[in-house]
């Protein structure tokens, strides 16, 4: 698109290539991406300051017939960026946290206030034939296409996220223990792994404290329970009763509401409580917070079709082995968040903000 542009380092590709096959760079190891020491903070900075300046020689001379394919790759390139800035918020958390002096992003950040939670409740949805995926209207990803039809039977949504008093109560009920209410993989998980509370608990003088990018703090029970494998999310509503949401089901109940709650440009950086809400018929917190995990496998929609090239690897090969998330996190930017997105990650992974919300059938 631009003629005459000027590599800044010929081994940038390579460096940088987070898992594209189809180039000619290739891409670094993940387990050795960290031992990596160059190039420096300021390199890095000269290479900003060199795309800056090149992507404002490509809105001026960019030609009329160029111009929508690059505005789209561009698009692209933008709503990757906040994926990884969400990324960079989430990795500093999980290395502040395996340092044993529990070291604080930021010292200042706000602190819910100690509460009790509310009473759990349901909101009921009708079953029917429903639309599912993005509309067209506004920026997706491949995997939210294309727009179908899908069937559901009468369901009941939580109206809030599982709190941590809540799964305290599943911790307490000796859960860890009990392989009755676990997947195979995820009792294995336990049995390996030691799993014994969520990621960053700590049971410090019989009081349970987490780690927060704000440093070690005391529990607030009010807050919702986060940094959950799905194999824990499965275990708990196994244990409640109830089950997870599928995917379909948690789009058909965001998509009425608008895309509002707690994220990262509130600078929090940890789920909050939810609000109290004088409405019982509205679920709470179905944006911002905590990512959700749904009961759906991550696969591709009917007459889903990956782009051509490069960009066809940015979802598509990844369709295998992991479970759909929903609704966005505490380290999402407000405007990359929507009913249909479709987050995903293995059924194992704890490190994200990712969160629970249980579901029931209607059978009323």
């Amino acid at each position: 698109f631009l003629p005459n542009y000027r590599v800044f380092h010929p081994g940038f590709d390579h460096l940088f290539n987070s898992y594209y096959e189809q180039t000619e760079a290739g891409y670094w190891p993940r387990p050795e991406r960290g031992l990596l020491s160059r190039p420096s903070v300021e390199e890095v900075y000269d290479y900003r300051q060199h795309v800056d300046e090149a992507m404002r020689r490509l809105f001026d001379e960019c030609s009329d017939l160029d111009w929508p394919l690059a505005a789209e790759r561009l698009r692209i390139g933008l709503n990757h960026e906040q994926q990884h800035q969400e990324l960079l918020i989430t990795d500093i958390k999980f290395n502040f946290a395996y340092n044993p002096l529990y070291p604080a992003y930021r010292s200042e950040l706000p602190t819910n206030a100690i509460a009790e939670p509310d009473t759990l409740g349901y909101v009921a949805f009708d079953g029917g034939i429903v639309d599912i995926g993005a509309s067209g209207q506004g920026f997706g990803y491949d995997n939210e296409y294309p727009r179908h039809r899908a069937l559901l039977q009468p369901y009941r949504l939580a109206d809030r996220l599982v709190t941590n008093d809540e799964y305290l109560a599943f911790i307490d009920d000796g859960a860890y223990r009990n392989p009755a209410l676990w997947l195979s993989d995820g009792w294995s998980h336990i049995q390996t792994d030691h799993w014994q509370a969520p990621l960053y608990w700590h049971l410090i003088d019989n009081a349970w404290h987490e780690m927060t990018l704000a440093g070690l703090r005391p529990l607030n029970p009010a807050e919702p329970v986060c940094h959950v494998s799905y194999f824990e999310a499965d275990a708990f509503a196994r244990w409640a009763g109830q089950r997870l949401p599928t995917e379909v089901e948690w789009e058909q109940a965001a998509a009425g509401y608008p895309v509002d709650g707690n994220f990262v440009d509130a600078e929090r950086f940890h789920p909050a409580p939810a609000a109290s809400s004088a409405n019982d018929s509205v679920p709470r917190q179905l944006f911002g917070d905590c990512w959700e995990w749904t009961a759906s496998a991550y696969l591709p929609y009917p007459g889903y079709r990956p782009a051509p090239g490069a960009l066809g690897e940015y979802n598509g090969k990844f369709m295998s082995g992991q479970m759909v998330l929903r609704g966005g996190s505490c380290a999402t930017s407000r405007d990359h968040a929507r009913a249909s997105y479709r987050n995903f990650f293995h059924p194992h992974e704890r490190w994200q903000f990712k969160g629970i919300r249980l579901a029931q059938d209607d059978r009323a």
